[in-house]
């Protein structure tokens, strides 16, 4: 998987890696599912609800990066 950043799309990374929700929802981020999340990135969506970007980054990455390592 390649590091998630701020550019990372929305839509794509909850599709793929279900497991960050949770982190989305840690952070005060509970629009995950709304029509605009699937067009936005993760900065556009952290900014949007005056979340700190590169907290959300790093823990986006590191619950990742911890469920690949259990396979």
């Amino acid at each position: 998987m390649k590091k998630i950043t701020g550019k990372t799309n929305l839509g794509e990374l909850v599709s793929k890696h279900p497991e960050t929700v949770n982190v989305f929802f840690e952070h005060g981020m509970h629009c995950i599912g709304c029509a605009l999340a699937a067009f936005e990135t993760v900065e556009e969506g952290a900014r949007a609800h005056g979340i700190d970007v590169e907290k959300l980054v790093e823990d986006l990455n590191k619950i990742v990066n911890k469920k690949s390592k259990q396979f």
